[in-house]
């Protein structure tokens, strides 16, 4: 089976995350799927950004000083719609104002915005009827559980815009995505949406959610994981261990197919490798060739689609 090429926030590593030109640049180049990642504002509209958190890839700082919390961070969460609109989107910076992926697009610079989720899906209808290519939608619930504290049930609404987007089934061209395995067997049985579902898959250290990423890792978790899901998205480094420098396949993937799940691993960039590679053509072909995973999110989209066709 050829893999799913799904366009990491877009193609983010041309263009700033989750912008509609990083997502018009991904449709242009072939990618399968475009990924969203969608997060409540303080008036309850859904915006996409990959954070809770502005103060890493906005102008914020400048526009509303005083705004922070006690952490020091500006929260999504904490401006209203028309405030978020009047923001600039930048490539994503460390704390200390420095580019992430110095070669990527100029730190703090680009004339981006951020979009709502209803936008963004809309963009892509459009996108896919002017090209006739039908590209699909693979958004992110970022962290349900504490927008619940904040004050909103961030499901019902995202679930709304997908099916007033106009998807209505399991055939449709949509993965919804998750770290929280409660809130996807919410999705499963509270909501009983019609969509596929996928488990994210990190390490208990980050404090995504509640999930006990180790058990859901282990045959019993899978198990588990296949009664509410069609998917795993696992990290990259959870797949394979160095044997000697030299990467060799793990049984995760094994594990999933053998439960009927699909594995879309993340994330492949170009100029971030993972131990044990020294070409992103070699990962790529490794986790494609050698573990036999079914898609993978990728910063490069162009460059997963060159050597699908190769």
């Amino acid at each position: 089976m050829i893999p799913l090429v799904i366009a990491h926030r877009g193609a983010s590593g041309y263009l700033p995350e989750h912008t509609l030109d990083a997502k018009a640049l991904a449709h242009k180049m072939g990618a399968d799927y475009l990924e969203q990642d969608v997060v409540a504002t303080r008036d309850d509209e859904l915006v996409v950004l990959h954070d809770i958190y502005l103060d890493r890839v906005t102008n914020v700082a400048k526009c509303f000083p005083t705004r922070a919390r006690d952490d020091g961070r500006y929260y999504v969460r904490d401006f209203d719609l028309e405030e978020l609109r009047s923001l600039s989107v930048w490539e994503r910076m460390n704390a200390d104002g420095s580019a992430v992926y110095p070669g990527r697009y100029p730190a703090q610079s680009g004339d981006f915005t951020i979009n709502t989720f209803a936008e963004e899906l809309e963009f892509i209808r459009q996108l896919n009827a002017n090209s006739g290519r039908q590209v699909g939608i693979y958004p992110e619930i970022k962290r349900p559980a504490w927008h619940r504290q904040e004050g909103v049930d961030i499901t019902p609404g995202f679930l709304r815009v997908i099916m007033d987007g106009g998807y209505e089934n399991i055939d449709d061209p949509v993965y919804i995505q998750c770290f929280d395995f409660a809130e996807l067997k919410r999705l499963k049985i509270e909501f009983d949406t019609p969509f596929k579902l996928v488990q994210l898959i990190g390490e208990n250290s980050w404090g995504e959610a509640a999930t006990d990423f180790d058990f859901i890792r282990s045959a019993d978790g899978i198990t588990e994981l296949a009664e509410t899901v069609d998917a795993i998205g696992p990290w990259v480094l959870n797949l394979y261990e160095l044997v000697d420098n030299a990467p060799r396949p793990g049984d995760l993937v094994m594990r999933a197919h053998t439960a009927g799940l699909a594995v879309h691993p993340y994330t492949f960039r170009a100029d971030e490798l993972p131990p044990g590679f020294s070409s992103f053509e070699d990962l790529v072909r490794f986790f494609v060739v050698d573990l036999g995973v079914d898609g993978l999110f990728t910063d490069f989209p162009d460059r997963v689609v060159q050597l699908r066709l190769s």
